[in-house]
């Protein structure tokens, strides 16, 4: 479905365009028009990469416990390799 405004009336079609259309279509578009798009489309790409890259580094939650533990590991670790 696309939203098209013409002289200021938005109406709503229910007709699909394909690639080629639809790239037409933008091609006849005011540069200004073209920058405020892409910017659009970026911006819902980078909320949709974003949030599988939040997603990917879903862990199990960790304890207080947990975290001391990992913590005096790379501790000990770096004053190893001080000495």
């Amino acid at each position: 479905m696309f939203k098209i405004e013409k002289s200021g009336v938005a109406a709503t079609t229910e007709n699909s365009l394909s690639f080629s259309e639809l790239v037409s279509i933008v091609k006849k578009l005011p540069r200004s028009k073209k920058i405020k798009l892409s910017q659009e489309i970026e911006k819902e790409t980078l909320d949709s990469t974003l949030t599988t890259l939040l997603s990917s580094f879903k862990t199990k939650r960790l304890s207080q416990r947990e975290i001391d533990l990992e913590v005096e590991i790379v501790r000990s670790q770096l004053y190893a390799k001080k000495k």
